[in-house]
Formats: structure tokens, C-alpha cells, sequence
């Protein structure tokens, strides 16, 4: 296990000799950056063994605070700064490492980030073949997984807010890639800015925890929570600061306007960070800092009515998108609000479920994606139509990943948002489990739609050139597609020594699959009448759907245009944001620079100025002065002594 640091350290080494000789090596430096996140890939397996031959007694390891599951640090002094030999809990000095956690929840991050980002790597090989700076595009992509994968490795809260950050630079580099079109420009610039608001919050609420703890460690900080050294009311803030960064990242109501616009990056990006990186960053956050949030009953009834909010919104977007890419980012929205919710259902095992059945899925989709974009050179999906016929392989796969997404049986999401089902059921009130079905059916839905307009139904001929994905392509989706279809069995107690997810991945005590019947039964009967109505309506063409519009016209015309957040972000912007800007700008210039700064300079010259005319040099001047000011101590005199 401690050569898990060597994960991230080989995509990070392999970014600056991208930078420097990419353009003389051999696909411009591509194999590098493959290369690195390969051998991080095979790193990985080595740590899972190493890991599941741990225990307790095992140097580094312990149970772990809060969680109860095999924790194990290893760490090294990163610096120290203040008092020699002080108390680091009255903050007189302070001490920092470089240090890594090894638990079930790093591990099964380390092996979706690592496996999709080697998918995405090997696919761009075809879709950014030619492009003339592919090098640069290898080179930011190697920096992202590295930092994705410091952040998950990270044992204490700066060193994940340094590797947050760094993942929040990646993005914006790889969202803004084509900078010279000025979508990808704005959207890059859409992403950086609102996910820093977030991201204020995550920092206001690290330094809370410091002044507090005394230290920047995680697990001496949820000790701290557990001990009861630390107050409710300071429990509940910096939970609900944490999750402010957290939603910026994971694309939270109302932070979540970014992600959409996002798209205009190249597609291997947006598989990259809807699948295993940046939008996972939150859910993990909030995750790794559960004995935080579990201890506060007005944090965790927050991420579960920020995530229900989210998850239902975005699906009602979804199901009216008309571009591929975007009903695709829309539904990456969705199903993140429906793993904060299940973390604020106690549904810890579900949340992270989801999560990895989520990624595998939605990378083969947006690869999917990107393969018809390639071959097509179109994303409106009301100009597409029955493309199976041209891209057979392409149809099949990208339709395994909408029916795991669906919830159809015995598909990996169906397994996973079963469990989210569950956790809803048990924890919150009526309400919520009935939104999260009718979001669960909506899921199923717009998935559907996607799928038949795409794929289904009447051929459009104008696409007869079109032509299925190159090999390097086809093969990462079919290995994706391999994991959309059988990853939910790890659900199952199987023959052999795996009892199930529940028993690797859990918070307190290990459980086995939560089948609640009623919920299954229904949500698979939901599921299969979304996809069998999507067929007829969209497929077939047997269902009018003109009739809906003009009865539910005003509704869609809402969700078309995204309930009108963006335009109420713009005209906050322009009608409070600059006015109160040009406001300080005045303060700044007129009364701190003219009068505070300027001030005293213009009084002391103006006083000078006259001033200097009683400096004559005429001897009767300076006699009249005299006598006048003679005179005027003698009235003076005269009046104080009556």
C-alpha cells in the first residue's frame, strides 16, 4: 500500500516532459501520458491486494475513526511552522505532511479514476487524432488525473484543497481547450468562476476546523467530532462550508450551471469529468468527511434537499435538451444530486455504489457521444435518427450504458439506485422517496429518448457517409460497456470470500443488499414503461406528442429554458454585481484615493501656496506685520484683563 503515492507522481512526471519534448517524441508525447496512467492503473491492483491483505495490526493501520472500516495513513512532515516545542492546539505552532489514506473508499475511487481516465486516454488517441496540439491536450489531461488522484489519496484537508484547486485549473484549461472559438472560452471561464464561489466555502470551512482542532488532519478531526470537542453549532458550519465546495464541484443546485456549458471542451474531456474526476470530487468530499455531516442533523437535511432538488430539476432539463452532449451532462447533474441525497439518507453505501456504477456507465455514454459527433459531426438529436444502421457498435454500446442508467434489471445502475431507494425510504420523510421515484422514472425517460432518437426509428439519409467508431475507440467503450453491465453483481454475496459491496464499502457496520420488494418492483416497473413509452413515442412515431405540448406548453418552455437561471445569474450580475461594483470603484477613487490619499498631499500644497506670500523680503512688510501683530496682543491682553 505505501506505493499508492507513485500513482498520481507518474501522471504528474509525465506532464512536463509532455511540455518539453512532446513535439519530438512518437504520437507527440500521447504514449507518456498512457503509459503513466497505465502503470498507475497496475499501482492500483497492487495496493487493492495489498489492502485486502491488511488488518488491524498491520503497520499504518487501524479501524478508522467514525467509519469503523480498516483505515491505513502513511505520512511524511510536509512543514512545520511557529514556537518550537508549543501546543499545535493553541495554534503556537503548526504542523503539516504530506500524507496518504488507504480505506475502502480510496480504493474504489483509485480504481474508477484510473480505469476511465486509461479508457479516455486510449480513445482520444482516434478522436484528437490530428489536432495540432494534441500534446498540450495529453499534458493537461495527465495533470487532471494526477491532481483527481492526490485528492483522493489525500490524508488531511490542505493537501485536498490543494489538489481541489488544482483539479479546478485542469478544467478550465481542458474546457477552454479550442480557446479559439469563443464558446469554449466562456464556458471555461463559466466552470473557473462558479465553482470558485464553492470553493470560498471549502476554505472558510477548512480554517474553521483548524482554529478549532489545531491541526489539518482528518482523522484527528473527525476524532475531535466523535470526542464532543467540538461544539454543534461549529459541527454544523463547517459542514455546511464543506458542502458549499462540494456542490460547486458536483455541480449542486444552484451551482450546477456550469457543467451543461462545459460540453464545449472536447467530448474524452467531458467523459473524463462527468465520469471519475471533477464531478465526483464533491460526492467524495462530503463522503470522506461523513463523521463530519453524520453528526449534524441540519447538515445532513440539507445535502438531502439540495440533492433531491438537483436530481429532479435537472431531469425535467434533460428530458426537453435537444443536444446529445447536453441531455448527457443534465442527467451526470441528476444522478449527483441523487448520490448527495443518499448521503444525506445515511445511504453511505449506496452514495458510493452509485458513484462508481454512475461512472462507468455515463464515460461509455459520453464516449458513445463523442463517437457520433465524430463520424457525424452533429450533436442536435432532432437531426439524427436510426444510426444503428451505419454505427452498429456504437448503438449497441451506447445503449448498454442508458439502460444501466435507466434501472433496467440486471444492469449496474439498477442495483445501485435500488439502494439509494432504499436508504431514502428508511431516513426521510414520504416526500422524498416519492420525488426520488418520480426522478428514478424521468431517469429512465430521458435515457430512452436519447437512445431512440439517436439510434432508432427512421434513418435521417443525409448521414450515409457516416461511419462507426475507429478501433481505439470501439474497444475503450466495449471494456466500459463490460462493467455498465455486470458491476452491480458486486451488490450480491457471490460464491467465494466477497460478501458484497456492503461488507467492503460501509459507514459503522457492513451490510448485504437492502432488497426492499414494493421499491424494487416498482422502480423497475417504472423503468420499463419510461423505455417501452420513449420506444413508442420516438421510435415508432405511434405516440402524438404534439398534443402534450400544447397542453404542458408552458411547463416545457421552462424547462427548455433551464427555469431561467442563467438569465437571473446574468441579470444579478449586471444589476447588482457591477453596480455595486462601480459603487466601490467610486469609494475607492473618490474617497480612499482623492481625499484619504491625495488629501493631505493637496492641503499641505494649497496652504503652502498662500503661505508664501508673506515671504517678501521688504523690511517695511515684515515692520507692518510686526506692529499689527503688536496690536493684536494688546486688544487681546485688554480684553482677557477686564
Amino acid at each position: 500500500m505505501v506505493w499508492a503515492w507513485l500513482i498520481p507522481v507518474l501522471s504528474f512526471a509525465a506532464v512536463p516532459l509532455i511540455i518539453l519534448f512532446g513535439k519530438r517524441l512518437p504520437g507527440k508525447g500521447s504514449p507518456l501520458a498512457i503509459l503513466a496512467i497505465l502503470a498507475g492503473f497496475a499501482i492500483f491492483w497492487v495496493v487493492f491486494a495489498g489492502f485486502l491483505s491488511a488488518s488491524p495490526d498491520t503497520d499504518g493501520c487501524e479501524i478508522g475513526v467514525g467509519t469503523e472500516a480498516l483505515t491505513c495513513n502513511f505520512q511524511i512532515t510536509w512543514f512545520e511552522a511557529g514556537i518550537p516545542g508549543a501546543d499545535t492546539k493553541n495554534h503556537d505552532r503548526i504542523e503539516v505532511a504530506w500524507g496518504m489514506t488507504v480505506d475502502p473508499l480510496t480504493v474504489a475511487m483509485l480504481g474508477l479514476a484510473t480505469f476511465v481516465a486509461l479508457m479516455v486516454q486510449i480513445y482520444s488517441l482516434g478522436y484528437m487524432h490530428g489536432d495540432p496540439r494534441i500534446d498540450w491536450y495529453y499534458a493537461f489531461h495527465a495533470l487532471f488525473i494526477a491532481s483527481m488522484l492526490t485528492l483522493v489519496l489525500a490524508d488531511n484537508f490542505l493537501l485536498l484543497y490543494v489538489a481541489w484547486e488544482l483539479v479546478g485549473l485542469c478544467s478550465y484549461l481542458l474546457i477552454g481547450f479550442w480557446h479559439e472559438r469563443p464558446e469554449p472560452r466562456e464556458a471555461a471561464k463559466k466552470a473557473f468562476i462558479v465553482t470558485r464561489i464553492g470553493d470560498v466555502g471549502l476554505l472558510v470551512g477548512i480554517l474553521l476546523l483548524w482554529s478549532q482542532v489545531g491541526s489539518f488532519s482528518m482523522s484527528e478531526t473527525f476524532a475531535a467530532v466523535e470526542s464532543g470537542v467540538l461544539s454543534d453549532g461549529v459541527i454544523t458550519v463547517s459542514a455546511l462550508l464543506l458542502f458549499l465546495g462540494a456542490m460547486g464541484k458536483s455541480a449542486q443546485f444552484p451551482f450546477h450551471v456550469w457543467l451543461p456549458d462545459a460540453m464545449e471542451g472536447p467530448t474524452p474531456v467531458s467523459a473524463l469529468i462527468h465520469a471519475a474526476t471533477m464531478v465526483a470530487a464533491g460526492v467524495y468530499l462530503v463522503a470522506r468527511a461523513f463523521p463530519l455531516f453524520s453528526a449534524s442533523d441540519t447538515a445532513m437535511l440539507v445535502v438531502a434537499t439540495i440533492g433531491l432538488i438537483t436530481a429532479l430539476g435537472a431531469a425535467t432539463i434533460a428530458l426537453v435538451a435537444t443536444d446529445l452532449k447536453r441531455i448527457l451532462a443534465y442527467s451526470t447533474i441528476s444522478h449527483l444530486g441523487l448520490m448527495m441525497l443518499s448521503l444525506g439518507a445515511f445511504g453511505y453505501t449506496a452514495a458510493i455504489f452509485h458513484l462508481l456504477a454512475h461512472g462507468f456507465a455515463k464515460a461509455l455514454l459520453f464516449l458513445g457521444a463523442g463517437s457520433v459527433m465524430h463520424s457525424t459531426d452533429e450533436l442536435d438529436v432532432r437531426e439524427m435518427g436510426g444510426l444503428r444502421k451505419v454505427m452498429p457498435v456504437t448503438a449497441i454500446l451506447f445503449s448498454i450504458g442508458a439502460l444501466s442508467l435507466g434501472g433496467i434489471p440486471i444492469l449496474a445502475g439498477f442495483w445501485s439506485k435500488d439502494e439509494i431507494l432504499v436508504a431514502v425510504n428508511k431516513e426521510l420523510p414520504v416526500i422524498f422517496i416519492v420525488l426520488t421515484l418520480l426522478t428514478a422514472l424521468l431517469s429512465a425517460l430521458y435515457m430512452a429518448r436519447a437512445m431512440f432518437v439517436v439510434f432508432y426509428g427512421r434513418f435521417a439519409e443525409h448521414f450515409e457517409h457516416v461511419h462507426d467508431a475507429p478501433k481505439t475507440m470501439s474497444i475503450t467503450m466495449g471494456l466500459l460497456a463490460v462493467f455498465a453491465i455486470v458491476f452491480g453483481l458486486v451488490a450480491l454475496d457471490l460464491p467465494g470470500p466477497f460478501k458484497g459491496i456492503g461488507y467492503f464499502i460501509f459507514y459503522h457496520e457492513g451490510h448485504g443488499l437492502e432488497l426492499v420488494a414494493w421499491l424494487a418492483g416498482l422502480s423497475t416497473v417504472l423503468a420499463i414503461v419510461a423505455f417501452v413509452y420513449a420506444y413508442l413515442a420516438y421510435a415508432r412515431k405511434s405516440i402524438n406528442l404534439e398534443g402534450t405540448r400544447g397542453t404542458f406548453g408552458w411547463a416545457l418552455k421552462v424547462a427548455e429554458n433551464k427555469y431561467y437561471l442563467d438569465e437571473v445569474y446574468q441579470w444579478t450580475v449586471d444589476r447588482v454585481v457591477l453596480s455595486f461594483s462601480r459603487f466601490i470603484a467610486w469609494v475607492d477613487r473618490a474617497l480612499v484615493n482623492d481625499v484619504g490619499i491625495n488629501g493631505p498631499g493637496d492641503v499641505t500644497r494649497v496652504l503652502g501656496d498662500r503661505l508664501k506670500y508673506h515671504v517678501t523680503g521688504y523690511v517695511y512688510t515684515y515692520a507692518l506685520a510686526m506692529a499689527l501683530g503688536l496690536v493684536g496682543l494688546a486688544i487681546f491682553w485688554w480684553l482677557v484683563s477686564r
